[in-house]
């Protein structure tokens, strides 16, 4: 008697083509080498010191309180009516907590929530370089086609401002397919800060294209004088097609509780929200109602100027530390990032190998300190921008800048 005839092991691959191409993130790869050699970690941007004891104090009596299950898709009532009173004057406008305002697992999940509400197979979305790693992936796993126009810094700049985007190639870049621009304002891994004047002209490319812009406000906190925070979704004609998004994890240093939000008029709101029911359903209750509690008590405590000024403190030691060692740094006017220049270290990328790979690998391994190469915010075209360049994060204790500082001065004896 014959057996059935079974499928072979090479036959069997059950692997969507979307996924295919995506590998480990390089804060993975970094981290993993920065823990295997006792490198000082200034690759990956999460705070190592501890949360404000007012917010962490809150999640604590949320769960004594038993606010332990399924909360409001769209958001827990407390949290979505605190992000309204937080963010309406910031909009110049009364928004309604409970059809203009999502909350999402994290930023990211807002991205990717916003992408698949708004992107159908086919639709293009233009990407500004450097991008923050998510952006592509959410948009190939949509159907869509990621259009990548970079920013330039001219050479020699000192100065994340400095960065500038090529209006006459934004526009070249644009077809009759094109849906979306995601815009990042303070960016990573830049730092830069867009101006009012870079953001009217957005707006009004915009407006001209009939495009929608998901604007990523995630470091919207931590911008330094004489730096101006401006909201695009505040310009005229932008609030309609405008979708905002903020992080808790970014503003109360609570990376690992995945609280998000997305501010958007009721249409746009809606399409994320039916994208949002089916990828997480809701959000953690108890950590909604302590970020709920946080924003309530935020502006009382003076914490988002405190906030502001600390990281400020940060940067400007480590920008010292950088500048002392033959690693001119790009100064950052938001963020907790900052770009150098790695042109001096001798440091040969092998033959078909991006240089600033290799040049942050010989930093984690040889001198003690991770930090992040820019190339994998880049399309494969424009990753040669990124040769001579690195990137590293100041949101950390002042002892481990200081550790940092230190072990990089082992930089001035192989120059």
């Amino acid at each position: 008697m014959s057996s059935p005839q079974t499928a072979t092991s090479a036959q069997y691959d059950p692997v969507a083509v979307r996924v295919r191409g995506f590998g480990a993130t390089v804060f993975a790869e970094f981290t993993a080498l920065a823990n295997a050699t006792g490198a000082v970690n200034l690759g990956q941007g999460f705070p190592n010191f501890p949360a404000p004891d007012f917010v962490k104090t809150a999640a604590q009596q949320a769960i004594a309180a038993d606010l332990n299950q399924y909360a409001r898709s769209a958001g827990h009532p407390r949290l979505v009516h605190a992000l309204a009173q937080v963010y309406g004057p910031l909009f110049g406008r009364t928004l309604d907590p409970m059809t203009e305002i999502v909350v999402t697992v994290g930023a990211t999940e807002g991205i990717f929530a916003t992408v698949q509400a708004l992107v159908d197979p086919g639709d293009e979305v233009i990407l500004l370089e450097p991008f923050y790693d998510s952006y592509p992936a959410a948009v190939i796993m949509a159907g869509g086609a990621p259009v990548y126009v970079p920013l330039r810094a001219p050479a020699g700049s000192h100065s994340a401002a400095a960065w500038a985007l090529d209006l006459d190639e934004l526009t070249a870049a644009i077809t009759p397919r094109t849906k979306l621009l995601i815009l990042n304002t303070p960016s990573n891994p830049v730092g830069k800060v867009f101006s009012r004047a870079e953001l009217s002209a957005l707006a009004e490319i915009a407006c001209r294209f009939n495009l929608t812009v998901l604007s990523d406000e995630v470091y919207e906190w931590m911008v330094y004088p004489p730096a101006e925070h401006v909201r695009i979704a505040t310009l005229p004609g932008m609030w309609e097609r405008t979708v905002t998004l903020g992080s808790a994890g970014k503003t109360f240093s609570v990376t690992g509780w995945k609280i998000g939000w997305a501010i958007a008029p009721q249409p746009l709101a809606h399409a994320i929200l039916m994208a949002h029911q089916w990828i997480p359903f809701a959000v953690s209750t108890p950590m909604q109602e302590a970020i709920a509690v946080a924003l309530e008590e935020s502006q009382a405590r003076g914490y988002f100027t405190w906030l502001s000024a600390m990281y400020q403190a940060k940067r400007d030691r480590l920008l010292t530390a950088l500048a002392e060692v033959g690693l001119p740094p790009m100064r950052p006017d938001g963020s907790y990032f900052i770009i150098v220049d790695t042109g001096a270290l001798p440091v040969a990328g092998a033959p078909g190998a991006r240089r600033d790979i290799a040049v942050c690998r010989w930093l984690t391994q040889e001198i003690g300190v991770a930090a992040i190469p820019p190339s994998p915010f880049y399309s494969e075209p424009h990753q040669h921008l990124t040769d001579n360049l690195a990137r590293f994060t100041f949101c950390k204790t002042d002892e481990m800048l200081e550790e940092a500082a230190r072990r990089l001065h082992k930089i001035k004896m192989v120059h």
